[in-house]
């Protein structure tokens, strides 16, 4: 059965603390308005993730709460701050056939940028800004086959051009 990766970068965090440490960062209002219209525009699309794999961070678990799905996270600190290789071998030991993976910049951008045969035509891309989450499809029946260059675009957005919810 083929498989479908959902990439989605944390939504937008505040700064109110500045001497937070990074890890312990919450979302901001608009953040946590963000992730709930992500949610809203993979659910529209039928994309319900059967597995989550979601760092470990405050601000990618809070991203994965306000997206609404039920489908209980894999939380990681492997994920936390990883490079786009590190995310194509925690991906390979994946079982669903709907893999929702929640990460941070820049390793999350680099993966998109590498997984996909063509990327989308999107000017926001290349810098995949917070909430950026593409949608991509492999001809794989596991995912221990991913390989770079290997998947084909089915969508990507980024929250500003989703509507308010």
């Amino acid at each position: 059965m083929p498989k479908t990766l959902i990439l989605t970068r944390h939504a937008k965090s505040s700064w109110d603390s500045p001497g937070m440490n990074d890890h312990d960062r919450p979302l901001n209002k608009r953040g946590r308005k963000s992730a709930e219209a992500i949610g809203a525009w993979l659910r529209a699309r039928g994309l319900v993730p059967d597995e989550v794999l979601c760092s470990s961070a405050r601000r990618t678990r809070e991203t994965y709460e306000r997206m609404g799905f039920d489908t209980p996270a894999e939380v990681s600190d492997t994920l936390y701050l990883v490079t786009a290789n590190q995310i194509l071998r925690e991906l390979s030991g994946a079982t669903g056939d709907t893999v929702l993976l929640l990460g941070h910049s820049p390793g999350i951008g680099q993966f998109a940028a590498e997984i996909l045969g063509a990327p989308p035509d999107h000017p926001r891309f290349r810098d995949y800004p917070t909430g950026a989450t593409l949608v991509a499809h492999f001809d794989l029946d596991s995912w221990d086959k991913l390989a770079w260059r290997s998947g084909d675009l089915v969508g990507f957005t980024v929250p500003r051009d989703l509507p308010e919810q």
